[in-house]
């Protein structure tokens, strides 16, 4: 059984008219030892008394050594009628949930030695790549990787963590932020800013299985149609990682 703990709402803010970003800090005096693209459960009751629970990832990326004061960070999207909905939107700082984990294998492999990471996500997907930014920086600076996210948002209001991951592209030239935007475009849009649905624009980075690794995480159509993009360009199926994200209530 899973060792359950408090987290306390330190703070908060909209990324989009229907996802909140959350910051906690584990209330017990314990370090959460997690590596970035790993999950916590989030533990609470149905109405009637009934347990359940919700899965987050991980969206920490200061990279600074983790210890008892380190941030939690998550991204909750907001479903109407939603349990879990109603308990984050209830949340106040001070107050406190009851969490589990880390769990998951969807991080980056020391084994590795590929020359370029392609990582795509759509909605509250993008989560693990933000925390593995600092990551992917001692990574280009050990052995040169280079980075394409592909992120497919409806809409420049949806781009989560747009601003962040924008300003960490523009002065990293390995690493590219790619936009994908599948119901209005951004204005004025920016050169690696792309329409249509993110696994389309996967074939104009020519996946390669002898340079790439690829990474999908998030609305399970997306990843799936991505998944057969990478296979039919050849990358075998232990170079393609995949975290599907389901909506529940």
């Amino acid at each position: 059984m899973p060792k359950h703990f408090p987290l306390r709402l330190v703070g908060s803010r909209m990324l989009a008219p229907s996802v909140r970003h959350l910051v906690f800090q584990r209330d017990d005096g314990e370090v959460l030892a997690f590596l970035p693209g790993q999950f916590v459960q989030v533990h609470f009751h149905y109405p009637d008394g009934t347990p359940t629970k919700r899965s987050y990832s991980i969206a920490t990326s200061d990279g600074r050594p983790q210890d008892a004061d380190s941030p939690v960070e998550i991204a909750v999207s907001y479903v109407t009628g939603g349990a879990a909905t109603a308990l984050f939107e209830s949340l106040s700082v001070g107050d406190r949930i009851e969490a589990s984990g880390p769990f998951g294998r969807f991080c980056l492999m020391p084994p590795d030695r590929n020359a370029r990471y392609l990582l795509v996500a759509t909605g509250t997907g993008v989560t693990p790549y933000r925390a593995m930014l600092p990551q992917l920086e001692a990574l280009h600076a050990e052995r040169g990787v280079e980075v394409v996210l592909l992120f497919g948002a409806r809409s420049p209001q949806e781009l989560l963590y747009g601003d962040e991951f924008i300003a960490f592209a523009e002065s990293r030239p390995w690493f590219r932020f790619v936009p994908c935007y599948s119901r209005e475009a951004a204005a004025p849009p920016r050169p690696d800013d792309r329409r249509g649905y993110v696994q389309d624009a996967l074939a104009e980075f020519a996946p390669d299985a002898e340079r790439d690794i690829a990474y999908l995480c998030g609305n399970p159509n997306m990843v799936d149609a991505a998944f057969e993009v990478l296979k039919v360009a050849g990358l075998p199926v232990p170079h393609i990682r995949r975290e599907k994200y389901v909506s529940s209530k």
